[in-house]
């Protein structure tokens, strides 16, 4: 698929020479650093040295002392309390953090995750009716509740009281809980406004061991959960979501709890854990528990401090993640197949559904089918007599804004910018995706329909030393709002043999005309593009720059996003 190159401002010269100079770094790397926004020593120094001091004050969120007043007062009275969450990685390490650290000093206690197939997401009147059941007066919510207005009023009915803490896009009205933490509320003044749902129940115990003069070393011992939840739901890894994932790595790396020790070896992956290792590793094995068994096994394993029970569970999960893979790879075979058929080429969006579709796999599907046809994406699938899905968007697309116009056609919806999930009836389907198709068409820009890479610099491959790299590796940890810089050469020849791994992946050795410097480079799953290099016939490369080591050598390596030929503009 053809990819468009959008290169960013580069910014004023004064600027990069002055930073350039003040930290010490090359003009490249100055340039990248003015286009983060960062173009003074101290805003250097904040980015490249975070400090768990520069968190914020949880006292700023609102409903934040009305909710930590309601849990003194169950502690007090000693009431039973419900941790809810959702069964995703964000919702199951959230209740793992809230549940585990209430349970250094606090015993009547209970955790629930709805069961993806015979609740859905959210709230479910199950859920409810289970705390009421074991006698529990007062439910905290994490990474869901937000839109749960009428599970609110029904737990009412039983004397239980809510404390909701989301991060999701608030519907016109709020649910009538105790308190609804959620910076995204019009009127919350909390300066970050996208925490994970662990960060917000981070927030949450911070404010709580304020109250009760609990040692903050205990929090700082739990910082691994609000990390793996803020790397995989895919927020923005800047302010305070990059401290807490920075402090969280750290901990992974050096002391990593029971369960997560025991999940890591599943992994195979040797080395340093970072983003990556998270979002591809450690997130699909735990969101696998709830996709294709109960996401209760998640949080078991995220608790347990046995490690024959953790090394037990990690298997569990690791096996439920294999099957996973499976189901996706079939489904997704499937679901292409219908696009080819039925979805006409000029479409600006894709709403697909069969019913014996793995309700745990769409979410995949529909990343998986945006990687071949770039637009927003809807896979469907019955569920208790109704349709239930996912929706993926493409970059710059407003999902959640698009699938609010056609509500007339929905039962329940929520999610963000870039994913939503939903239920509707099933004679509601062609009405909603004509519908989705109208409100999409309409909105979407031609650029949009075209996957962007967006790069950061062009520069010469001898600008490239390991100065250069140890300076960029301290930019981390990446992820979106801070991403692992991208570089455009020009002028790049191969040195005259290329191969492809497994038959998929491209390898190759390059350099620029007029220098004898080459570099290896791999391209995975870029094997369109063997046939297209001929000896010593420049092209242009964009690229990241990474550190492989083989055999215990290490050496700076071209990690290949895309090639463009003579005959194409970057």
């Amino acid at each position: 698929m053809e990819k468009r190159w959008d290169f960013k401002a580069i910014p004023e010269e004064e600027l990069i020479d002055s930073l350039s100079e003040e930290i010490n770094v090359s003009k490249p790397m100055a340039t990248i650093l003015c286009q983060r926004g960062i173009s003074t020593f101290e805003q250097a120094k904040a980015f490249f040295r975070p400090q768990l001091s520069d968190l914020h004050d949880p006292w700023l969120m609102k409903d934040m002392d009305i909710a930590i007043d309601r849990i003194n007062k169950a502690i007090e009275n000693e009431e039973k309390i419900l941790i809810y969450g959702d069964y995703d990685v964000d919702g199951t390490t959230s209740v793992a953090l809230v549940f585990g650290y209430l349970n250094k000093f606090y015993q009547k206690l209970d955790f629930y995750v709805p069961d993806r197939y015979k609740e859905g997401y959210g709230i479910s009147q199950r859920g409810v009716d289970y705390a009421h059941q074991e006698g529990a007066s007062l439910i905290i919510a994490l990474d869901c509740g937000i839109k749960a207005l009428d599970k609110v009023e029904y737990a009412k009915k039983f004397g239980i009281d809510f404390i909701i803490c989301d991060h999701h896009n608030p519907g016109e009205n709020l649910p009538k809980a105790v308190a609804v933490l959620d910076p995204k509320r019009k009127d919350c003044p909390y300066p970050f406004k996208e925490l994970s749902g662990c960060g917000i129940g981070y927030k949450l115990l911070q404010a709580l061991a304020q109250t009760r003069n609990l040692p903050q070393e205990d929090l700082l011992e739990m910082l691994d959960l609000p990390a793996i939840s803020s790397a995989c739901d895919i927020v923005p890894l800047n302010g305070e979501n990059r401290i807490l994932v920075k402090y969280g790595l750290e901990l992974l790396n050096e002391e990593p709890r029971t369960g997560l020790k025991a999940l890591i070896v599943t992994t195979a992956r040797e080395g340093t854990i970072d983003v990556n290792s998270m979002v591809f590793g450690l997130g699909p094995r735990i969101n696998a528990a709830g996709r294709i068994a109960h996401a209760n096994q998640a949080v078991k394993l995220l608790l347990s401090e046995d490690e024959e029970e953790a090394q037990d569970i990690a298997k569990q999960v690791n096996n439920n993640n294999t099957l996973r893979k499976t189901f996706d790879e079939s489904i997704t075979g499937e679901a292409l197949a219908l696009i080819e058929e039925h979805v006409a080429p000029d479409a600006t969006s894709s709403v697909l559904y069969k019913s014996d579709w793995h309700k745990g796999i769409v979410g995949i599907v529909a990343s998986r089918c945006i990687e071949k046809y770039y637009r927003p994406t809807i896979i469907l699938t019955e569920s208790n007599g109704k349709a239930t899905g996912s929706a993926r968007s493409v970059d710059g697309f407003d999902l959640y804004e698009a699938i609010s116009e056609c509500s007339e056609f929905l039962e329940q919806y929520g999610g963000h910018k870039h994913a939503a999930g939903m239920t509707l009836q099933i004679e509601n389907i062609k009405g909603f995706a004509e519908k989705f198709e109208e409100v999409v068409s309409s909105r979407i820009t031609p650029e949009q329909l075209v996957p962007k890479i967006n790069i950061d610099l062009q520069i010469d491959l001898d600008q490239i030393n390991y100065n250069f790299y140890k300076v960029m590796r301290q930019m981390a940890p990446f992820g979106p709002a801070n991403m692992h810089p991208v570089f455009v050469s020009e002028v790049v020849c191969s040195e005259g043999h290329w191969k492809l791994l497994k038959e998929k992946h491209l390898k190759l050795s390059v350099r620029q005309e007029g220098t004898d410097r080459y570099f290896n480079a791999i391209g995975f799953s870029m094997e369109e593009f063997y046939d297209q290099i001929e000896p010593e016939v420049p092209f242009l490369i964009c690229y990241n720059i990474e550190e492989n080591i083989f055999r215990g050598e290490k050496s700076l390596q071209l990690h290949l996003k895309d090639l463009k030929f003579p005959n194409h503009q970057a």
